[in-house]
C-alpha cells in the first residue's frame, strides 16, 4: 500500500514537472513571436526615420546642384565674354575665370555623385521599408492566430498544474502545522530554561544568602533583598512575555484592535520607527482564529521590518467590509527581490515566516499577496473571510509565529 502511495506521489511530481516545462516552452514561443513583431516595428520606425532624413538630404543636394549648375553657366558666359574682349590686363581676369569655372565643375561633379548615392540609398531604404511592413503584418497575423491557441493551451495546463499543487499542498499542510507546533514547543522550552528557570535558580541562591546574612549584616541583607526583588521582577516579565507570545490575553479581553494598537505602540517606542495603524469598517463577531492569525501576521511583519527592512515608516491598515477582513502593511525600507526569496528554502525554524503566513491565510480560504522592490519597500496585502469554513482550533496557530 505504501509503495503504491509513493509511486502516486512520484507520478504527480513528474506530471507537474512536465506541465511546467510545457508551459515554459509555450510562454517562450509566445515571447519569441512578440519579440519578432516588436523588432519588425522598431525596424520600420528606424527605416522611416532614415528615409525621411535621406529625402531631406536629397532635396538639399538637388537644390545645391541646381545652384552650382547656374553658377557654372554664368561662369562660362563670363569666360566667353572675357575671351572675346581680350585686351591689356585681361589675362589675370581670364585666368581667374578659368580657375573659378574649373572649381565649379569639380564641386558640381562631387555633388552630383553625392546626389546619385543619396538617391540610390533612398530607393534601397524604400524597398527595405516595404519588406519590413510585410514582416510586421505577417508577425501580427501570427500573433493573432497562434496566440489564441497558446493562451487556450496554457490556460488549461495552468489549471491542471494548480490542481496538482493544491492536492500536494493539502496533503502536506497537516504535517507542516504539526512541525510548527513542535518547533514552537522547543522554543518555549528554551525560553523557559534560559529565562524564568535560570532566574528562579538565582532567586533560591539569593534567598539562601539573605537567610545567612540576616543575623550578621542587616544592610547587606537589604541590598541582597533589593537585588532579589529585581530578579523576581525580571522573571515575571519573562513569564508574561512567554505567555504573551503563546497567546495575547488582550485578544480575549479587549479584542483585536486594542491588542494591535498596544503592540504597535510598544513597537514604535522600542524601535523608534514611525508606525501608523489605521482602521476602517465595523469589527463585530470576528472569529478567534481570524483575530489570532491577523495579530500574528502583524507581529511577524513588524519583526521583519525591525530585523531586515531598515525602514523609518510603516503603515498598517485594517478594514472590514463585505464579510471580509483586509490587512495592508507597507514599509519604506530597502525592499528585496521576491524571486530570490522564492528560491530560498522555506522557513522551517522560524515558525511563522512569509511562507508560513501564506499557508495560514490560505487555510482560512484567504488570499495573500506580497510585493517588494529593491529600494522601494515592501507591501503585504491579505484578505480573510470572516466566516471560516470548519472552525480551526486556536491551538493550531499558537505554535506558528516567530518572536
Amino acid at each position: 500500500m505504501r509503495s503504491k502511495e509513493r509511486n502516486s506521489k512520484i507520478d504527480i511530481k513528474r506530471l507537474d514537472k512536465i506541465i511546467k516545462k510545457t508551459i515554459e516552452a509555450i510562454n517562450a514561443s509566445k515571447k519569441q513571436i512578440y519579440d519578432i513583431a516588436e523588432t519588425a516595428r522598431k525596424e520600420c520606425k528606424r527605416l522611416e526615420q532614415e528615409l525621411a532624413e535621406l529625402r531631406e538630404q536629397a532635396k538639399k543636394i538637388i537644390e545645391t546642384v541646381e545652384k552650382l549648375e547656374n553658377e557654372l553657366r554664368e561662369s562660362r558666359r563670363q569666360l566667353m565674354l572675357l575671351s572675346r574682349n581680350f585686351g591689356e590686363g585681361s589675362e589675370t581676369k581670364l585666368r581667374e575665370a578659368y580657375e573659378r569655372a574649373d572649381n565649379l565643375r569639380i564641386e558640381l561633379a562631387v555633388k552630383k555623385e553625392q546626389e546619385q548615392n543619396i538617391i540610390m540609398r533612398r530607393n534601397e531604404i524604400e524597398i527595405r521599408l516595404k519588406e519590413a511592413y510585410k514582416t510586421v503584418e505577417k508577425a501580427e497575423n501570427l500573433i493573432t492566430q497562434v496566440g489564441k491557441a497558446m493562451d487556450y493551451l496554457s490556460g488549461d495546463l495552468d489549471n491542471l498544474s494548480f490542481q496538482l499543487k493544491d492536492l500536494q499542498h493539502k496533503h502536506n499542510l497537516g504535517i507542516k502545522i504539526i512541525e510548527a507546533q513542535e518547533e514552537e514547543r522547543k522554543r518555549v522550552a528554551r525560553d523557559i530554561h534560559d529565562g524564568p528557570a535560570q532566574s528562579m535558580s538565582n532567586v533560591v541562591l539569593k534567598a539562601e544568602i539573605c537567610e545567612k546574612l540576616i543575623d550578621v549584616d542587616i544592610q547587606r541583607t537589604k541590598d541582597e533583598l533589593k537585588e532579589l526583588k529585581n530578579v523576581v521582577r525580571g522573571c515575571l516579565q519573562d513569564v508574561r512575555r512567554i505567555i504573551y507570545d503563546l497567546r495575547p490575553m488582550s485578544l480575549d479581553d479587549l479584542g483585536l484592535l486594542p491588542t494591535i494598537e498596544r503592540y504597535v505602540s510598544n513597537f514604535q517606542l522600542e524601535t523608534g520607527i514611525e508606525t501608523r495603524f489605521r482602521t476602517g469598517g465595523k469589527f463585530d463577531d470576528i472569529s478567534p482564529v481570524v483575530s489570532l492569525t491577523v495579530f500574528r501576521i502583524v507581529q511577524e511583519a513588524l519583526s521583519n521590518v525591525k530585523k531586515h527592512a531598515d525602514a523609518n515608516d510603516v503603515i498598517i491598515h485594517l478594514s472590514c467590509a463585505n464579510d471580509t477582513l483586509s490587512l495592508f502593511i507597507f514599509d519604506n525600507g530597502k525592499g528585496f527581490n521576491i524571486k530570490e526569496l522564492s528560491k530560498k528554502n522555506r522557513d522551517e525554524s522560524g515558525g511563522f515566516g512569509i511562507y508560513s503566513m501564506k499557508e495560514r491565510v490560505e487555510l482560512l480560504d484567504g488570499s495573500f499577496e506580497i510585493s517588494s522592490e529593491i529600494g522601494k519597500g515592501t507591501r503585504l496585502k491579505i484578505d480573510i473571510p470572516l466566516q471560516v469554513k470548519g472552525e480551526v482550533k486556536d491551538e493550531q496557530y499558537t505554535g506558528s509565529h516567530s518572536r
